[in-house]
């Protein structure tokens, strides 16, 4: 079966045949073409140079003795053509002396034959040439490719003969070390100077196991390159040669691994280090926390654990961009191991604080070895000192605070998930409490973080279970005794029972379900809008407040048109509401949402006016309709007092923008008399109203349209529209002519 295949491809082979003799030549011929090979003769060695490349024979058949360029001169030359090197080559001569054969394979033939009458055998003689030829380039390609698959692998050999004291390196593992080829046999010292030398003790005993045991032996070595390179290197070594039960010979292999190597370290720093700090991330810091919990078990040690929350971060996301945040974050990190004790030396008794951060602005202090309870306090207020100084990101001053949470270890938990869930939740509480302060743990802050949470879960399914709900405050003209406005307040029906704002607003914030919310507002408020025209209430007007995410993120000019025109209202009787803090976030992008929504016609309010930074230069730039003086400037409103000059300096700020102002916040008919003494007859609280759903609302509207109404402010004022829980308008009285 083997003859066969060899028939089936030396078909596939052609033969060149040089000789001068035709009759030779055709007798040659017939010979090699009834073993199936393809035969094409030539006249002379100068014509076979010449078509040697446009053939590209698998083997030469070169009768020795022709005129002119005889066939010694001509192997030589095929030699030397780049085609022609490993080509073989049968030298056809009738000559039998030593010199003439031992010529014939000096000018590089392969393999002669003498001529006779025995032409069979030349056939096999080429066959054999051209099998062993085969042979040969399958194993040099063999050889191409063990060396490339050894080059991309960085993988060489070794032979080490220890009768001899000396090595013998492979090609590859010369290269890796930026030696030459005259170095591939090296004396054993030479070959252990290129070791780390915290390495060769390794070596040493590697060696002695394989001695003693004969099994091999693998290890990772450092090994030191030509060039000052240092490379980690895979070693096996194995026991090759024993003379007279000793062991004279070791063989083995080098594989260059430190690429594979920086890459586990970076898949490691990955996934253990946050790469925008360096500073270990959750996962390390609940590995390391772990750890340090079984140490302090053995010792009997005490830990504390900081959990630690920015104030005010988003504000510089939000009004610098992200790059300006992460550069924050890198300043924090920089200042929380400032605020903590380092490591130094292998001591293990020294005490080393842990910091790590979990992701967005939150970070946790491990402090070990906690010997007083008012240790981890004072750790806690360093670097609350250290937060509030300011932070210079790309020439901008910026302030923020911290509020942190503090667990210890084992009073306010034994594992690591119950550490880091009570100091959360204790930094929850200070978050509500008003930041920028720090807690110690207590149990009942858990059953307060459950509640939060049932909350939050509860928030993402409102809107799909219909639980959201607008409650109405009406803003009164106070001089008409009229209902003009509303403003749109959110509350939630969780089971039945009213939520109060302050509870989830905070957190749907926290979670973007703020924007969601939003726009069901205002398509509520619109809703209404029509709903109270189509009952003959006229022309009331109702205020949503808008979060500055909505203006950041949402598409709120889309948004509004759609539900305008959908409800078929004037677009003047919705107003937003927006704080004088959102006016100052991203000025460009507020200016230009703003502007849309205001050349569609939607009336614009600054909520919470005087509580922010805002100047007359920037209000200028704004399309707004009105201000709104916040309430806490009310609530002290004393004729003479401070809180009167600044309502006053409003009232006079707002004439010159020409803008409508509302006072928030009246409680008491002294604070609606004064206020309409100074100028501000728009009025919205709980002397009037107190929020209400809209059946209330328009109750109060249906009586208003048939009662009588004077345009004047009475000399005093009544107990208000809502009176325990009762609807009931004020009776003006006449105003002095």
């Amino acid at each position: 079966m083997l003859d066969n295949l060899e028939d089936h491809e030396d078909r596939f082979r052609t033969v060149l045949l040089i000789d001068d003799d035709p009759v030779a030549r055709v007798l040659t011929s017939s010979v090699l073409e009834s073993s199936h090979m393809h035969v094409i003769d030539v006249a002379s060695g100068a014509e076979a140079l010449a078509r040697f490349q446009e053939i590209r024979p698998s083997c030469v058949v070169l009768d020795a003795m022709m005129p002119g360029l005889d066939g010694f001169e001509t192997c030589q030359r095929l030699r030397h053509m780049p085609s022609g090197r490993r080509v073989p080559i049968l030298m056809l001569t009738g000559l039998e002396d030593e010199d003439s054969v031992t010529r014939a394979y000096e000018a590089g033939a392969t393999d002669f034959f003498v001529k006779s009458q025995q032409w069979t055998l030349l056939a096999q003689r080429v066959r054999y040439l051209l099998r062993s030829s085969r042979i040969q380039g399958e194993l040099e390609r063999s050889r191409s490719r063990l060396a490339k698959a050894q080059q991309l692998a960085r993988l060489g050999s070794w032979d080490w003969h220890l009768d001899k004291k000396k090595v013998y390196l492979s090609a590859e593992i010369l290269r890796m070390l930026g030696l030459s080829r005259r170095e591939e046999v090296m004396d054993q010292d030479m070959v252990f100077s290129f070791l780390i030398d915290e390495d060769k003790t390794r070596v040493d005993s590697a060696l002695h196991r394989l001695i003693m045991t004969h099994e091999a032996q693998s290890l990772e070595l450092r090994v030191k390159t030509r060039n000052g390179l240092v490379l980690i290197m895979q070693c096996e070594a194995e026991i090759e040669e024993l003379r007279e039960g000793r062991v004279s010979r070791i063989t083995g292999t080098m594989q260059d691994i430190t690429q594979r190597k920086e890459q586990e370290m970076q898949i490691r720093a990955l996934a253990n280090y946050d790469t925008l700090t360096n500073l270990p991330n959750r996962r390390c810091f609940n590995e390391r926390f772990a750890d340090s919990i079984s140490q302090a078990e053995r010792r009997g040690w005490k830990l504390a654990l900081l959990f630690i929350d920015l104030d005010r971060f988003k504000q510089v996301n939000d009004t610098q961009g992200h790059s300006a945040g992460d550069a924050l974050l890198v300043e924090v990190a920089k200042r929380l191991l400032q605020s903590v004790r380092q490591k130094h030396g292998d001591d293990v008794e020294t005490a080393e604080d842990l910091v790590a951060r979990f992701g967005g602005d939150e970070f946790a202090v491990l402090v070990n070895r906690v010997t007083d309870l008012a240790q981890p306090q004072t750790v806690a207020r360093r670097i609350l000192e250290h937060l509030r100084e300011p932070f210079v990101v790309n020439g901008v001053e910026n302030f923020i605070s911290g509020s942190v949470g503090i667990s210890v270890f084992p009073d306010d938990g034994r594992d690591v998930e119950t550490l880091v869930r009570n100091a959360d939740a204790a930094m929850y509480s200070i978050k509500a409490l008003g930041r920028n302060d720090i807690r110690n743990y207590q149990p009942e802050l858990s059953q307060e973080s459950r509640r939060r949470w049932e909350i939050e879960k509860d928030l993402y399914k409102a809107l799909e279970r219909n639980e959201l709900e607008l409650f109405y405050q009406p803003q009164v003209d106070a001089q008409l005794a009229r209902i003009t406005h509303v403003e749109a307040l959110m509350r939630w029906r969780r089971n039945g029972q009213l939520i109060s704002p302050k509870d989830f607003i905070p957190l749907a914030q926290e979670n973007g379900l703020i924007i969601p919310m939003g726009e069901w507002a205002i398509n509520t408020a619109c809703k209404q809008i029509r709903a109270w025209r189509d009952s003959g209430y006229g022309d009331i007007g109702i205020a949503v407040n808008i979060p500055s995410i909505h203006i950041q993120r949402g598409n709120l000019p889309g948004v509004v048109r759609q539900v305008v025109r959908q409800h078929e209202i004037p677009p003047e009787l919705l107003e937003l509401e927006i704080t004088e803090t959102m006016l100052m976030q991203d000025l460009a992008q507020t200016i230009d949402v703003l502007q849309e929504l205001s050349e569609f016609g939607v009336k614009l309010a600054v909520d919470d006016f005087g509580t922010g930074y805002s100047s007359l230069a920037y209000l200028k730039r704004f399309p707004i309709d009105s201000l709104k003086i916040d309430g806490s400037f009310v609530r002290d409103l004393e004729t003479g007092s401070e809180n009167e000059a600044i309502v006053q300096a409003i009232l006079a700020l707002a004439k010159t923008l020409k803008l409508k102002v509302v006072a928030e916040g009246v409680e008491t008919s002294d604070q609606a008399m004064l206020l309409d003494q100074i100028g501000c007859s728009f009025m919205q609280g709980f002397w009037f109203a107190r929020p209400q759903p809209a059946e209330e609302i328009g109750r109060l509207l249906s009586r208003q349209r048939v009662e009588p109404v004077v345009p004047a402010l009475p000399r005093f004022m009544p107990k208000g529209l809502l009176d325990n829980g009762q609807s009931v308008l004020i009776v003006p009285h006449a105003s002095p002519q």
